[in-house]
């Protein structure tokens, strides 16, 4: 179901084109229909175009619905299931250093801050970094044992926000693969949803990134979680 609606949402653009250029077409065959209706003499003639005529508006209605149908997946049904529009991933630089601008008071200057650490800095010394109301996936907890589509709650709140994005890869090989992502900041509500239906059951890895607002992304706070196959 959420393939289907995928389909019709990326490729809303080439779908208004065919439904454009059928209701031209059977316009056309409208407008000839008519006139040959309105110059018909004889009673098998007038039939004829009538029936053409007929047919031509029921094309036209028919267009106009199906129209209508994908407007309404792509602005009401699609928003409504998170898994058929997955929020598109902004194209990151993984060997930029970013530079954090931080404002703080005379009083807080004293104060210490909380460090982001770059994502290439820090993959040598560690390859989980979660900061508390920062970088950090709440639910589902490390090692937990879940199904179907998954609410992801946590934070993604730094100095200077960008965006965010959850990856998750096969604890084997480890490839990952983007599943959603946010330009909105986050702290301790819902991030996502993560849609483990179509996986095989197995051992997870899923791991959140959060970017600034050049592009720099932090280290991943990531956590491991068996998926198991929703029962019938």
């Amino acid at each position: 179901m959420a393939e289907s609606l995928q389909f019709f949402y990326n490729n809303q653009v080439f779908v208004y084109l065919v439904l454009g250029i059928l209701a031209v077409w059977q316009l056309r065959k409208f407008t000839l229909a008519w006139d040959d209706l309105r110059s018909a003499a004889f009673g098998l003639e007038q039939e004829s175009a009538r029936e053409r005529v007929n047919w031509s508006a029921s094309m036209l209605v028919l267009v106009f619905l199906l129209g209508v149908i994908e407007f309404g997946l792509v602005y009401f049904v699609v928003p409504a299931i998170p898994a058929a529009a997955p929020l598109l991933t902004p194209t990151l630089d993984l060997l930029a250093t970013p530079t954090i601008t931080l404002e703080a008071s005379s009083e807080e200057a004293g104060a210490a801050l909380p460090t982001v650490v770059p994502l290439a800095a820090a993959s040598a010394a560690s390859d989980n970094l979660c900061i508390p109301l920062q970088i950090e996936i709440t639910t589902p907890a490390s090692g937990d044992t879940i199904q179907g589509v998954v609410e992801i709650y946590g934070s993604a709140d730094i100095p200077n926000f960008g965006f965010y994005k959850f990856e998750m890869a096969d604890a084997n090989t480890l490839t990952w693969l983007t599943i959603q992502a946010g330009d909105k900041p986050v702290r301790e509500e819902l991030l996502g949803y993560w849609d483990t239906s179509r996986l095989p059951a197995g051992d997870y890895q899923l791991r959140l990134i959060v970017s600034d607002n050049q592009g720099a992304p932090s280290a991943p706070c990531a956590i491991q979680v068996r998926v198991e196959t929703p029962s019938e």
